[in-house]
């Protein structure tokens, strides 16, 4: 199992794990879980959209979505996209400095 450099910060139990969400227009998009940090009593979720061209384990964008509803479990269920910039580059920054051990950033 592999564990985080920070307690806020929960990895990906296995590499390349894909989930399959639907977007606001309904439609279906695949995205690998990089990784999920706990910053300013949220809880933001980091993915790498999944295509064709672009397969699990390869590298490109990040997206970056902040949890907005929990199941019974207190297991992500519901997400939304961040789209405030600030807050982004905020959680981004986080993201960098407590993955640094698994991920090479540009």
């Amino acid at each position: 199992m592999r564990t985080g450099s920070n307690p806020n910060f929960c990895p990906p139990v296995e590499e390349g794990t894909v989930f399959s969400l639907e977007d606001e227009n309904g439609d279906t998009v695949s995205l690998e879980f990089l990784g999920l940090v706990l910053h300013g009593g949220r809880r933001y979720g980091f993915f790498f959209p999944v295509t064709e061209d672009e397969p699990a384990l390869s590298s490109g964008e990040v997206v970056i979505l902040e949890v907005t509803a929990v199941d019974d479990e207190d297991q992500p269920e519901e997400f939304e996209l961040v789209d405030d910039d600030a807050i982004a580059d905020e959680v981004y920054g986080v993201f960098r400095e407590v993955a640094a051990d698994l991920y090479d950033f540009l």
